[in-house]
C-alpha cells in the first residue's frame, strides 16, 4: 500500500513544483492513518453510507473536520458543497383515454395499458395525435421522422430505438445505438417540435412483447421493493412532458393490429426514409402526476491555494459513498449491511492521506490542489456531475483530476492504474516517476 500511494503523491507533485514539499512527505501516509480512516467509513454504524443517509452525512462530516484539521481551506468558505436529490413516484392519479374517429373514448388501464416512464413528468393533455415513427431528427444522417409533420401542440406516438437497430450496416452506427435512441433525447425533440406529450410503443420488428413496461414502480409490482425508485440530481434533466410507455391495446385501436404497425416499421427501416402521419379525428385525454422527495447531500471539499497568478488547478478526489443496507433489519443469520471498505472506503482514506501529506509543506505549491470527496457515485455519478455543472473552481483552469477508487486492491509487487489511454500526458509523467 506504501508504494500506491508514494507514486500517486509522485505524481501530484509533478504537477505542483517539488521544492515545496519536505523531504519525505510520504512518511506522514501511514499504515495506522489509513486504517483509523477506513476503519470509521467502512463501520456498521455508518450503516454503508447510502446516498442520502444518516450515514453518508456522518462521514462528510468526518471528512470535513480532517480537512479543516489538516490545514486545508474551505472552497468559498465551506468544506461542503450541497445539492440535492430527487427521488420520484407515481402521484394519485394516472388516467390514460383515446378518443377515435367515430368519437369512442377508449380508457386504458394504468400499468395493463399503460405506464409512465420514470422521466415523466406531470400534466394533463387534451390534444390530436401524430405518428412520428422512431421521434428521430438527425441531421447527420439524412433523417427526420418529423419532416412536413407538424406536431405544434399535438401528442405524438413514437417506435422505441432507431431504425435498422439489429442491422450490422446501418449508418445509425450498425447495431450499436447512437443518442437518438435514448428515451431523453426522444422527449426533448418532441418538445423541440412543439409537441405536448409522447407515447413511446415497441417497435413489432424488434420485440416480440408488446407490453407496457414503462418504469419498474413499486406500486405497479408486488415483487419490487417499495423504497425502489428512480432517483436524479434536482433540476439538471429537468422533464418537460408526459412521456408514457403504451402497448398492444392502443396500437390495435389506431392500426387495427400489431401487423399493420410492423409494417410501418419495416418501411421506415428498410428506405430509412420516414413515415410520419397525422391520426386524423383521434386524440388523446390523459392526466399524469408524480410525486417527488427533494433530499439533500453533499460533496466535501479542502483546498490548499497556490501562488501562480495563472490560478491553475489540480483535483485529487474519489467518491464516499457506498449502497448502503440489503433490508432494513438485521436477522439473526445474514450480515445486511455493505460496508464498502474498498469501494471506496480505500480511495476517501487515499485521498485524506494525500491531503494530510501535502499540507504538511513548508512553501506552498504553484497550483492550487483542490481534494474532493464526491457523493451519490453509486447512483449514477451525482456527485462528480454536479461538480462539473456546478465548479467551485473554473474547469478551464483545472489541468487534471486523480480519481483514486477502491486502491486496496493492487497485488502485492504492482499498482494498476487506469486511464493512460485517454490521459497520455499523466501516463508518461506516472512512467517516468516509477522508474524511482
Amino acid at each position: 500500500m506504501t508504494l500506491s500511494f508514494r507514486l500517486g503523491l509522485a505524481t501530484a507533485v509533478a504537477f505542483l513544483t517539488c521544492s515545496a514539499f519536505p523531504q519525505n512527505p510520504e512518511k506522514l501516509i501511514t499504515p495506522t492513518l489509513l486504517c483509523d480512516h477506513i476503519d470509521y467509513l467502512a463501520s456498521d454504524s455508518l450503516k454503508g453510507r447510502n446516498t442520502p443517509s444518516p450515514g453518508l452525512d456522518s462521514a462528510a462530516a468526518y471528512i470535513a473536520r480532517e480537512f479543516q484539521s489538516e490545514g486545508l481551506k474551505p472552497v468559498n468558505g465551506s468544506y461542503y458543497q450541497t445539492f440535492y436529490i430527487c427521488k420520484k413516484n407515481l402521484g394519485d392519479k394516472n388516467i390514460l383515454s383515446v378518443i377515435t374517429k367515430n368519437g369512442e373514448q377508449h380508457e386504458l388501464k394504468l400499468k395493463t395499458g399503460f405506464i409512465p416512464f420514470d422521466i415523466c413528468s406531470s400534466g394533463k393533455v387534451d390534444a390530436p395525435l401524430a405518428f412520428a415513427g422512431y421521434g428521430i431528427t438527425a441531421p447527420e444522417y439524412n433523417f427526420d421522422d418529423y419532416a412536413g409533420l407538424d406536431v405544434t401542440g399535438k401528442v405524438v406516438l413514437v417506435l422505441r430505438n432507431e431504425p435498422q437497430k439489429e442491422d450490422s450496416g446501418s449508418v445509425f452506427n450498425g447495431v450499436e445505438s447512437t443518442r437518438h435512441s435514448s428515451l431523453n433525447s426522444k422527449m426533448l425533440n418532441a418538445a423541440r417540435h412543439g409537441a405536448v406529450a409522447i407515447l413511446l410503443v415497441n417497435g413489432p420488428l424488434n420485440y416480440t412483447s408488446m407490453k407496457p413496461r414503462g418504469f419498474t414502480w413499486p406500486a405497479l409490482s408486488k415483487v419490487i421493493p417499495p423504497d425502489a425508485l428512480p432517483f436524479g440530481i434536482c433540476g439538471e434533466n429537468d422533464t418537460v412532458m408526459p412521456v408514457i410507455h403504451v402497448g398492444e391495446e392502443l396500437v390495435d385501436l389506431l392500426f387495427g393490429s400489431v401487423d399493420s404497425l410492423r409494417r410501418i416499421q419495416s418501411a421506415i427501416d428498410s428506405l430509412l426514409k420516414p413515415v410520419s402521419f397525422e391520426l386524423t379525428g383521434v386524440s388523446v385525454s390523459a392526466e399524469i402526476t408524480m410525486k417527488e422527495d427533494r433530499l439533500q447531500t453533499q460533496n466535501v471539499v479542502g483546498m490548499i491555494p497556490g501562488t501562480d497568478p495563472s490560478g491553475e488547478v489540480l483535483v485529487i478526489g474519489g467518491h464516499y459513498d457506498h449502497v448502503g443496507l440489503m433490508k432494513e433489519h438485521a436477522d439473526s443469520i445474514k450480515d445486511y449491511i455493505f460496508n464498502g471498505a474498498d469501494d471506496n472506503a480505500s480511495g476517501t482514506s487515499g485521498v485524506m492521506a494525500v491531503a494530510k501529506a501535502m499540507a504538511a509543506m513548508k512553501k506552498s505549491p504553484e497550483r492550487t490542489v483542490l481534494f474532493i470527496l464526491f457523493a451519490g457515485e453509486e447512483k449514477g455519478l451525482f456527485g462528480s456531475r454536479y461538480y462539473v455543472n456546478h465548479p467551485l473552481l473554473p474547469l478551464e483552469k483545472t489541468v487534471a483530476m486523480l480519481n483514486l477508487d477502491m486502491i486496496s486492491r493492487n497485488g502485492a509487487d504492482s499498482l494498476r492504474l487506469a486511464g493512460a489511454s485517454v490521459s497520455p500526458d499523466i501516463a508518461k509523467i506516472i512512467r517516468r516517476e516509477n522508474k524511482q
